[in-house]
């Protein structure tokens, strides 16, 4: 085994790995596409992350993905309940990456990414939206983020869909004129949103792109479109209720906690969703500080990894700097501008 730290962070939209010297420093990073089980399976996903763990171990100048680290964490989108995060630790420790396979949901990479409290949430919104809790007695407060079926609302393609909603109804005098009408044509390139509609229909278009609309609605809040500033202010809400029942059920609503926010949504820098999360906060939660995470959730992932180590602070500050350069460099909009989840 190499004495390193194996780290994976895999959304829906792309996958990080990298490879990690006890010392902080990063030996290898590189980028993939989505692999999150849900849409590849468990195998699928495997078969993924281990083409990428190849990769960043050929990088760091090692030989093969086979016994390259001491300790990988995978934190993927997808590994939402304990049966599915058991299958996937067992898929992914038969790859023989390290001597220790750890498994876990991504909003645990996000969490580590933005705070080392021990008393802490962290909400990640993306192309969906996502939860988790910790308190410094090891309890945690999950929830399964499987949609609408547990419960969730929002994330990018919930605020798609709502904003095609209310255009439809727009369009054909069931709801109030919005700007989301002309937006939406835009953003497919339609000629009209009974195209988009139509497209989607009959299969031209995918489902799955209305998680591309998130910008749109953002926008059109920022610029005062009624509708997408009540969409805006639901997902406000939304965030809020997720902080609100973690800290509930963790006994920490009378305790300082840090609140870590990531995900493309949240990331995006819109004032209106924010300035409604601190409204919110403060009202039913005013010991809770929030904050967007400056660091791109695999940093969070090869902490973990190098907490396991037990490395020291020094090394937390090498790994943070070294990919603040390298996320720089490979991804323009910043190393939390991604919309994944």
């Amino acid at each position: 085994m190499n004495a390193a730290v194996l780290a994976i962070d895999g959304g829906n939209s792309k996958t990080d790995v990298a490879l990690v010297a006890p010392s902080g420093e990063v030996l290898a990073h590189v980028r993939g596409p989505g692999s999150s089980p849900h849409f590849l399976g468990i195998d699928g996903c495997a078969d993924l992350l281990d083409g990428l763990v190849a990769r960043a171990a050929a990088q760091a100048g090692f030989e093969g993905a086979v016994g390259v680290a001491d300790s990988a964490g995978a934190y993927l989108a997808g590994a939402d309940l304990p049966g599915e995060t058991a299958e996937l630790t067992k898929a992914l420790t038969a790859r023989g990456w390290a001597r220790e396979t750890v498994v876990d949901n991504d909003t645990f990479a996000l969490l580590r990414a933005g705070t080392d409290d021990r008393d802490a949430v962290a909400v990640v919104c993306g192309a969906g939206i996502n939860c988790v809790g910790v308190s410094r007695d090891g309890r945690q407060a999950r929830f399964p983020s499987l949609g609408r079926i547990s419960g969730d609302w929002g994330g990018g393609m919930q605020l798609g869909d709502e904003a095609l909603w209310w255009a439809a109804r727009a369009v054909d005098g069931r709801g109030e004129p919005t700007a989301l009408v002309h937006l939406i044509a835009e953003r497919f390139q339609a000629d009209s949103l009974e195209d988009v509609i139509e497209g989607l229909h009959y299969g031209r278009l995918h489902t799955g792109d209305l998680r591309m609309l998130a910008p749109v609605v953002l926008q059109a809040a920022s610029e005062g479109d009624a509708i997408a500033v009540r969409i805006v202010e639901r997902q406000a809400e939304e965030v809020v209720v997720l902080v609100l029942a973690s800290l509930r059920r963790l006994e920490l609503l009378e305790k300082p906690t840090t609140v870590v926010l990531g995900g493309g949504v949240l990331t995006s820098g819109n004032d209106l969703l924010h300035a409604g999360i601190r409204r919110g906060l403060r009202d039913t939660a005013p010991l809770a500080a929030a904050h967007t995470t400056g660091s791109a959730p695999i940093v969070g992932a090869a902490l973990l990894g190098l907490d396991r180590l037990g490395a020291n602070r020094e090394g937390e500050s090498r790994l943070r700097a070294s990919f603040a350069q390298i996320l720089s460099e490979t991804d323009p909009r910043g190393p939390v501008g991604s919309a994944a989840h």
